[in-house]
Formats: structure tokens, C-alpha cells, sequence
């Protein structure tokens, strides 16, 4: 889905008033997100992810009743639009601030601490998403790396799922990352809350530790995530498994964007080499 079919959804569906301005376009990748007005409206890349978009507006209401800072639903339920999922949402004040991993380590803190909501969250299935995103990519890519990738899916699976966990299980976010923390006035806000799960808390905080060690996050910035946490995930057996499966999951992720964008080609094949490699000092660079 490329930004034109996701604006022909996003008319379609005429969830946005007529008064409501300019309609930007702010992230492209599973979702098209779009801002206009007081509004903002994600746009699916595919059906397929109808029901993860109602489960995320049901998160979203019971972090409400339960205090804890996330972006709220504009309209409870989750449209089907041409066969593209569509959830509405209100839009947050402009942020005051860049958002630093202190901010996010006391969200995942009020997180981490909530028993299970009334309703059933899924486990975290991180690599679920690798074959569609393989499939997506399509023969852009090498087909002896989808290969790859499925048989690094298929072990790393395994292998987490013998995991014994240092923490408690419970609601995590599953993708806990600065970037899905809005900082305003009234602080730090979580959003984009499609991949919540019950799982391993340890999820959440292995995020943070690759960033450091792949994305260039600086030492004092993981350092004030750790310490405002109150632990250090690498200091678990089970980091470097945890670490794999998301390093597996991310390069499939970049994959569905190769065709028709040599940038992501390039990115993906940088990934898929260090892997090979077995290098972990190979920088990777966001996409």
C-alpha cells in the first residue's frame, strides 16, 4: 500500500469532517497514519489486521479507566474500508519536547505493573508477521534470504518459548520504543498501541538494549532507561534469544518495503548480511 491507495481509503471511508483541513500524512509503514484537524486516522496496510486494530482500541479504553497515559480512540470501533482496516483517533497537542528513554522506561514501569484487562490479549507474537512481510516483499529480494530468515524465525521461536523469565508475565506494549512515546504538556504519553500482548515482560525492555547495540542509542541513554526501570534486561540469560527473534522480525519488516524502494533494498540486505555474518557491531539504520 502506497501513500496514494491509502488517501483513496482514507476518502472512502469518510470518517473526517469537512472543516477538517489539510490531511498530512505522518508514518507509512504497516498503518498510514494521517493527521487532520483534531484527528488522526490509521489506515491498515491489509484486512489482515482488522482485529489488531480492535484489540488496540480496546487497549486504548482500558489504559483510560485504568490512569494510565495513552492516545485515545475518537470512534470505538474499527472500520473496513475496500479491505483496509480504519481506526480514528484523537490527535495529541504538539510535543514540547524530543522524547528520551527515561520517558518511556516510567510508562513500561505503569505498564508492567497492571493486572490482566478484562479482556484476552495475545501473546507476543513478534515473529508472526515475518512471512507476511516476506510475502509482501515478494522477488525485490533474494529468495536464498527469505530462506534465511524463516529458518532464524522458525529456531528463534523455539528457543523463546523454553525461555524462563526474570520478570512476572503480564501486559507488555511489544514495541517499546521512544518513538511510540509522545511527550506534551500534560508528560509523556504512550501510543501506537497495536502490538500489546501478554507475555514476557522482557520483551519490552530487549528493545532498548538492541537499540543500543545496533541503532547507535549512546550508553547515558540506555543507561537513564535502565536505571529509571530499575533493571538492566542484558544482565538476563534469555537477552541474546529475545534480541535474535526481534533482529529476525526487523529485517523481515524492512523487506515489505524493498519493492520499488532501493533504499530499503539496501537496508535490508545490510541487515540480512550482519546476521549471516554473525557481526553484532554492524550499524542498522532506522527505516
Amino acid at each position: 500500500m502506497d501513500e496514494a491507495r491509502a488517501r483513496e481509503v482514507l476518502e472512502a471511508a469518510g470518517v473526517l469532517p469537512q472543516d477538517a483541513g489539510d490531511v498530512r500524512l505522518l508514518a507509512l509503514g504497516e498503518n498510514a497514519v494521517f493527521a487532520a484537524g483534531d484527528l488522526v486516522v490509521k489506515v491498515g496496510r491489509d484486512a489482515e489486521l482488522r482485529e489488531r486494530a480492535r484489540r488496540e482500541l480496546a487497549v486504548a479504553g482500558w489504559l483510560a479507566e485504568r490512569g494510565v497515559p495513552a492516545v485515545r480512540p475518537a470512534v470505538s470501533e474499527a472500520l473496513l474500508v475496500e479491505g483496509h482496516p480504519v481506526t480514528v483517533w484523537h490527535r495529541l497537542p504538539d510535543p514540547v519536547r524530543p522524547t528520551e528513554p527515561k520517558d518511556l522506561a516510567a510508562l513500561l514501569r505503569q505498564v508492567h505493573a497492571l493486572p490482566p484487562p478484562p479482556f484476552t490479549l495475545p501473546p507476543r507474537a513478534l515473529l508472526d508477521g515475518v512471512e507476511r512481510w516476506l510475502r509482501l516483499a515478494g522477488d525485490a529480494i533474494d529468495p536464498a534470504d527469505a530462506a534465511y530468515l524463516r529458518e532464524r524465525r522458525d529456531g528463534f521461536a523455539a528457543a523463546a518459548a523454553a525461555l524462563t523469565p526474570r520478570l512476572p508475565r503480564g501486559p507488555i506494549h511489544g514495541d517499546a520504543l521512544p518513538r511510540n512515546v509522545h511527550v506534551g504538556p500534560d508528560g509523556p504519553v504512550l501510543i501506537d498501541l497495536e502490538t500489546f500482548s501478554s507475555d514476557l515482560r522482557e520483551h519490552d525492555l530487549v528493545v532498548m538494549a538492541l537499540s543500543h547495540d545496533r541503532y547507535g542509542l549512546p550508553d547515558e541513554a540506555y543507561d537513564s532507561f535502565t536505571e529509571t526501570y530499575g533493571w538492566d534486561v542484558r544482565e538476563w540469560e534469555g537477552c541474546s534469544v529475545l534480541r535474535g527473534a526481534r533482529e529476525t522480525a526487523s529485517c523481515a519488516w524492512v523487506a515489505q518495503h524493498a519493492p520499488g524502494n532501493p533504499k530499503a533494498l539496501a537496508e535490508f540486505r545490510r541487515r540480512v548480511a550482519s546476521l549471516r555474518d554473525g557481526d553484532e557491531t554492524v550499524r542498522w539504520y532506522p527505516f
